[in-house]
């Protein structure tokens, strides 16, 4: 018995489904995901934030003594810079302001992740040393898009959806002239990497990079910013000689570690 047309019926339904297959595996990657997260940021700073008030920067690649570092948005105003830091999350989430790592929780399934404020710590200390700023002219925002609650209590500069644009406005004392929102916005233009696919690639592979040797060093992460550590020693005072660890982002972070 010829079983040919059988055959090729199937491979021709099979055929069919390997788009869906695809298009499938796309709408549930994290690429996909951040997408739709910039997406929700973006038309709410569009219809939120007054464009003669704020500039918006989308997908900021920054270079940086270690390699680079990627930023979400970045909102220029005379009331400060805004670095915003999207997270497209389901599900309860769980953390705290100085918790290393924050927890989803699906149903039965918990998932560890890196607390975005400490993610977000790096891109502030970078833009301050960029342009000279100071802790009171920059500010971290997060913001959560997607179907997410919270279930511990968050500062006000965590928030959903559009409730970031609302702590933006919150922000009523001018900190910035005029001619300094311009020139930032030029800084900032001028000194961030062109924005490609290449650069999105090498900026994966250096953060892949910094995570495998984490892991094979066990290098820890700074407590207070997330940054890697590194070995130092105590040069003056009692305890000159004393090894610890320190952040690799001082001066900007002075966060150590003992080593007991």
């Amino acid at each position: 018995m010829d079983f040919s047309p059988i055959v090729n019926q199937i491979v021709s339904a099979l055929w069919y489904l390997i788009p869906i297959a695809i298009l499938a595996g796309v709408l549930k990657s994290p690429w996909f995901k951040g997408v739709v997260g910039e997406f929700i940021v973006n038309l709410s700073a569009k219809f939120l934030l007054d464009k003669e008030k704020y500039q918006l920067i989308k997908n900021v690649t920054l270079p940086t003594e270690d390699g680079s570092t990627q930023i979400d948005h970045i909102i220029v105003s005379e009331f400060g810079v805004f670095v915003v830091e999207t997270k497209n999350m389901k599900g309860w989430i769980f953390g705290g302001p100085n918790q290393k790592t924050w927890t989803q929780k699906i149903y039965k399934h918990s998932n560890k992740f890196q607390n975005p404020l400490r993610q977000n710590y790096k891109h502030v200390k970078t833009l301050e040393s960029l342009l000279g700023l100071n802790e009171q002219q920059v500010h971290s925002v997060i913001v959560f898009v997607g179907d997410s609650t919270f279930k511990t209590e968050m500062p006000e500069n965590v928030t959903y959806g559009g409730g970031y644009a609302r702590y933006i406005k919150s922000k009523k004392t001018p900190v910035l002239s005029e001619s300094q929102v311009i020139e930032i916005v030029k800084q900032i233009e001028q000194g961030r990497l062109t924005p490609s696919f290449r650069t999105n690639r090498e900026h994966v592979r250096h953060v892949k990079n910094i995570v495998s040797e984490k892991e094979n060093r066990n290098v820890p992460s700074c407590p207070k910013c997330g940054s890697e550590m590194v070995l130092r020693e105590t040069k003056k005072g009692q305890n000159i000689g004393k090894k610890f660890w320190g952040c690799t982002m001082f001066p900007q972070c002075r966060g150590i570690m003992n080593i007991t």
